[in-house]
């Protein structure tokens, strides 16, 4: 009795060695764009509740991987946000 039950446990540490951490992750989900969708708002210079999502308390501009924006959109609004810093409406 005593040989069964260390193959029994034996067999689990395979099953369990078996899974990898490696193995690729099977539910992927895409970011979609906050300012590409239909009925987005335009960026602006002047829209500066729009703008203002989009900086830090500092007044940094966060990162499009943390706002999901795309890398076009990216470029508009830190410039409509640079142009805004520039004319004092932020």
């Amino acid at each position: 009795m005593p040989k069964k039950q260390s193959s029994n446990k034996r067999n689990k540490q395979n099953n369990f060695t078996r899974l990898s951490i490696f193995q690729p992750n099977k539910y992927k989900f895409k970011k979609s764009c906050p300012l590409s969708a239909k009925g987005a708002p335009k960026i602006d210079y002047k829209n500066i509740r729009l703008l203002k999502k989009y900086i830090s308390e500092n007044g940094k501009i966060l990162p499009s991987r943390v706002t999901n924006v795309s890398q076009k959109k990216q470029r508009e609004l830190s410039l409509s946000i640079k142009r805004a810093r520039n004319l004092a409406l932020i």
